[in-house]
């Protein structure tokens, strides 16, 4: 039996209690642990609206309806998973260098001990930080990036580091296995032809929200579990693909993206895929209404969960 899983809400209401993720147990002591929750508060690397630095909390807060049993998925997540909420890694506002280098330190930890960060942002910038701690285990990484934008510019007003270079820097940095990259779900007015191909020339499969409507939800999850294959992936998932209609709170949001439900539907097609990390990202909850962004978030993190505990489960 895994040893941590969710407060009771027979025990103590849903409503009571400290604000974790699921009312998971907030525990650092990474003796029995198959995956933690891990903030990252980090919004310096935005380049419209800043604030996702309040992402984590959101997030946790909007957590607090979900259940232990996914029927999607016909998976209790805690029967399978001892999962715990460790807390908010260590940043430095307003400096993104030094910032990558305490969230590296601050997952070391998990990494090593071989427990699965599933990490709630914070800017997309902060995921270049992640796939340098997960590369130290695993080598390079595939990635299924869920996303409106391809974040693989080469700078912004010249700085090399931001929410959309992060791609570009990994492949640079040679964090990624490009043969396993798909990046789903790209939309909006660009800068250019070349914004877009970009991304293919670096390696990765390109699937536009365009033609995710062309081919189907279905088709859309075999190409990318077919790109992903068999080997380490990091599932990335940047709130901004889903359409604003559904998640307003956001940094930079593009009109005409997947519903709260196709985008729920995406993550769980992706059950058997070899995930060794994910993160969250781009939840800005001052521009959120009625907390419906924060809620998809931490529905998706769930579903996250739930395709760990698949895997464990085998």
């Amino acid at each position: 039996m895994p040893k941590y899983r969710p407060q009771s809400a027979m025990e103590v209401p849903r409503f009571a209690g400290i604000r974790t993720f699921m009312r998971l147990p907030h525990v650092r002591d990474l003796a029995d642990v198959d995956v933690a929750i891990v903030g990252v508060p980090f919004d310096t690397g935005a380049s419209y609206r800043v604030g996702a630095r309040f992402g984590p909390e959101a997030i946790r807060r909007g957590s607090t309806l979900l259940r232990p049993y996914n029927p999607a998925q016909r998976v209790d997540i805690f029967e399978w998973l001892s999962v715990v909420d460790y807390g908010d890694v260590p940043v430095v506002p307003g400096f993104i260098e030094p910032s990558y280098e305490t969230i590296q330190r601050g997952l070391a930890p998990l990494v090593e001990a071989g427990v699965v960060p599933v990490c709630l942002g914070g800017d997309h910038s902060i995921t270049l930080a992640e796939l340098r701690a997960l590369h130290r285990r695993w080598g390079p990484l595939g990635i299924i990036q869920v996303d409106s934008h391809g974040d693989t510019w080469d700078n912004y007003w010249g700085q090399r580091y931001t929410h959309g270079t992060v791609f570009r820097r990994a492949v640079e940095e040679g964090l990624l296995d490009t043969a396993r990259v798909v990046q789903i779900g790209l939309r909006g007015p660009l800068y250019g032809e070349s914004d877009l191909e970009d991304g293919r020339a670096l390696g990765f499969e390109l699937i536009p929200m365009d033609e995710v409507r062309r081919i189907g939800l279905a088709e859309t999850i075999a190409r990318a579990r077919a790109r992903a294959g068999g080997g380490p992936v990091f599932l990335s998932f940047d709130i901004d693909g889903v359409d604003p209609a559904f998640a307003p709170g956001t940094g930079t949001p593009e009109v005409g993206g997947f519903t709260s439900f196709e985008a729920l539907s995406l993550v769980r097609g992706l059950a058997g895929v070899n995930l060794v990390g994910a993160d969250v990202v781009e939840v800005l909850p001052a521009f959120d209404v009625a907390e419906v962004t924060a809620m998809l978030a931490a529905n998706v993190a769930y579903e996250i969960l739930s395709l760990l505990a698949l895997q464990k489960r085998g």
